[in-house]
């Protein structure tokens, strides 16, 4: 494996490089450990604070209360260390909690900071921690970013044991893809710890730091990817075993034992996944060490990218089911109903029958008594009789509307078949993808998870930035389709959804040649789509509208959409 540059080696949190090369030198490994930061990532933006470096450039003296720029009030200090200070602040103007990176304008690092924040701004990739702001001003470099409140650390999550499988498989693979999206731009992490990575209470995955973290504890790499996978690794390592992969404890997790070098994660613990397992290795060690196994290492988040998505897909667990409480049974005494049957030996008194009437006046009113009951028998008869023809008739007519155009007296309705969905791919008109990598969401069955479009300043049509967004889907062999129940995240103004027959998964037509199967408007969550019947493989699903959504833990508030869940049917 290539050798780090020194300045990621001096202060990165894993020093163990030793498991992963047999040229380290264990003496200088526990040096370097012993010597370590000790803000253990939590430090970043969301977290305890650590203690200031000798010889650096002092922060400013600030304190709670103090407000930059008349608009962002700080209010607790989460980090002081080597001459930069973290804060957790108050956008007075937004009325919103957001994080500030606070350094003297002389500080040596200051202009990378700041080149290194503008940079992650510019991506505005909802699955990292957005920057909001970069300034100097008044002697100070600050960079102002998201908070995110409902979030939590994998520190934290790990602190309470591995996680679950399905678990560590999402973490994995949105981390990974939001790392190769990030590496395209040219951007790299260099600082991926378990405090980097938060998970939202939607259960998405975000990282928060791009270029900044490493940026203002002067990191740097000749190979940014291989760092960064080899950061990946080290996580999904940890997230299936509580263990870090180094001879050194970080960041609340135990490391391996002195002299065993790096061994599997399913031989450090019970129960681990084979494929998550070897997934960890080969991002892990890029020196050979997973030949045994015959899989080729991972050094870049792409490769890992490809890796993830050649294993065989793992669903979320089953819901606990819950026997409803045993059905308490009440008996009551036949022929006296609503009152409880007596305790067995008890005998109750026989009321005594009531005297006959023998008059003629007793007599004529039993007699009328009797008329008017079989009069309001007959009365009610035939108001039943004539409701039940009613609601044949309506029945019929239902029966009538749903059969085919065929055979318009047929009272048979015609069966409805769900068609399955074998692949899909999302379909780019124009400009760059929503993301790419999350349309397999729209179909695999859990409701949580989605796909999604861009946030856009302006709408609820798409039409001045893009003639629409979309998705297209393979049934795996030419079908009758009629329609469609697609599942939407955000309600609000109107979202417009068209369903068009195409040739294939990349087709060679626009949208204007495609022939048109059905088309729907909706302001709720749940769009269903039916037009006439089209014969086709490949099914085109194109947003041309989308309502004003609020902000969320994904986004912050504009026009956008998601989808959840979509179901063909012919």
């Amino acid at each position: 494996m290539a050798e780090r540059s020194t300045a990621a080696v001096d202060v990165a949190d894993n020093s163990g490089d030793e498991p992963l090369t047999a040229k380290a030198d264990q003496s200088t490994a526990d040096g370097v450990a012993q010597n370590r930061e000790r803000d253990t990532e939590s430090e970043e933006a969301q977290g305890s604070g650590g203690t200031e470096s000798p010889g650096k450039a002092s922060p400013p003296e600030l304190h709670s209360g103090h407000k930059l720029a008349r608009r962002y009030r700080l209010e607790e200090c989460v980090t002081r260390l080597d001459g930069f200070s973290s804060w957790r602040a108050m956008d007075e103007k937004l009325r919103r909690a957001v994080g500030v990176h606070l350094l003297p304008a002389d500080h040596p690092r200051a202009r990378s900071v700041l080149a290194a924040a503008r940079s992650s701004a510019l991506l505005g990739d909802p699955r990292f921690v957005q920057v909001l702001d970069a300034v100097e001003e008044n002697d100070l470099v600050y960079v102002v970013h998201e908070w995110l409140p409902d979030a939590t650390e994998l520190t934290t999550l790990l602190a309470s044991g591995p996680l679950e499988v399905h678990e560590a498989y999402q973490m994995v693979s949105q981390v990974s893809q939001a790392m190769a999206a990030a590496h395209r731009e040219g951007l790299a992490h260099l600082r991926l710890t378990p405090g980097a990575v938060l998970r939202t209470s939607s259960g998405q995955w975000r990282i928060r730091g791009l270029a900044v973290n490493a940026a203002l504890r002067g990191i740097s790499s000749d190979t940014p990817q291989r760092t960064d996978t080899e950061a990946i690794g080290a996580l999904l390592y940890a997230a299936l075993t509580q263990r870090w992969p180094y001879n050194n404890d970080a960041y609340g997790l135990s490391g391996l034992p002195k002299g065993v070098g790096l061994i599997a994660p399913d031989q450090v613990r019970a129960g681990v996944h084979r494929g998550l397992s070897e997934l960890a290795m080969r991002a892990l060690a890029n020196d050979g060490a997973t030949a045994s196994r015959h899989e080729s290492p991972c050094t870049t988040p792409e490769e890992l990218v490809k890796a993830v998505s050649e294993m065989p897909r793992i669903r979320p667990p089953e819901p606990v089911f819950t026997a409803p409480p045993e059905y308490q049974r009440t008996t009551y005494q036949q022929g006296s109903y609503g009152r409880p049957a007596p305790r067995p030996g008890v005998t109750q008194p026989v009321p005594a029958p009531p005297p006959p009437l023998q008059s003629r006046t007793g007599k004529a009113l039993k007699w009328a008594v009797s008329a008017l009951l079989i009069a309001a028998l007959g009365l009610g008869s035939w108001q039943l009789a004539d409701a039940l023809m009613d609601r044949n008739k309506s029945d019929d007519t239902k029966q009538t509307q749903t059969t085919d155009g065929n055979d318009k007296n047929s009272d048979k309705a015609e069966p409805v078949k769900q068609l399955k969905i074998q692949n899909a791919q999302e379909y780019v008109a124009s400009g760059e993808a929503q993301a790419a990598g999350d349309v397999g969401k729209t179909y695999d069955g859990d409701s949580s998870t989605y796909w999604r479009t861009k946030k856009y300043n302006a709408g609820p049509t798409l039409a001045p930035y893009k003639p629409g967004v979309g998705i297209v889907y393979d049934l795996g062999s030419a079908q009758e389709i009629s329609a469609a129940s697609i599942g939407l995240r955000y309600p609000g103004d109107h979202t417009t959804i068209h369903l068009y027959a195409t040739d294939s998964l990349s087709p060679s037509t626009s949208v204007d040649g495609m022939k048109e199967i059905g088309s729907v408007t909706t302001s709720g969550t749940t769009a269903k789509v039916k037009g006439k019947s089209v014969k086709t493989q490949y099914v085109l699903l194109w947003i041309t509208d989308v309502p004003k959504a609020p902000a969320d833990g994904y986004s912050s508030a504009g026009y956008k959409q998601a989808i959840t869940d979509v179901k063909f049917s012919g």
